[in-house]
């Protein structure tokens, strides 16, 4: 009988910004997808999740943040497209810098990913609960303003 080869999950190790403003929440999307996450990104060879945070702000944004305390890590395993995904997030409280347009006008942002387009918008704890918000685990981290650390082992 033949088995179709057993393809392990591809690991990837990802940062993302828990950006409080006002009591809304800083998502984002790329354009065309129905859901939003946490604005972040791939954490590259050498450099800490902390520089990686800040380098996808400026890379897709053109805005500098303030990066603070580690607040989640969490152990994502989900398919995407077809691939099986084991995804490692650490979540950082991040601040908008004063001068940056995050920091005091009502958005949407749109930003730049390669050669994808980007939505960058304020969500209220209200209107978390109604969007399709990826991870689902998202939805309980920020009904906190300041979460406290946590480590999350997520499987759909």
């Amino acid at each position: 009988m033949f088995h179709p080869p057993v393809v392990a999950p591809r690991i990837r190790l990802r940062t993302a910004a828990v950006m409080v403003r006002d009591g809304a929440v800083l998502l984002h999307r790329r354009a065309g997808d129905s859901f939003w996450a946490l604005p972040g990104g791939k954490v590259e060879p050498g450099e800490s999740a902390a520089e990686a945070l800040v380098r996808e702000f400026r890379e897709e944004l053109a805005v500098d943040i303030a990066v603070g305390r580690l607040a989640c890590v969490a152990e994502n395993f989900f398919a995407h497209q077809g691939v099986a995904e084991h995804e490692v997030g650490l979540y950082f409280v991040a601040a908008p810098m004063p001068s940056s347009g995050l920091a005091c006008d009502p958005g949407p942002f749109l930003g730049v990913e390669a050669d994808c387009g980007l939505e960058f918008a304020w969500f209220s704890s209200q209107a978390l609960s109604v969007l399709d918000l990826r991870p689902s685990f998202l939805r309980e981290l920020l009904r906190e303003p300041d979460p406290a650390f946590v480590h999350i082992v997520h499987r759909p």
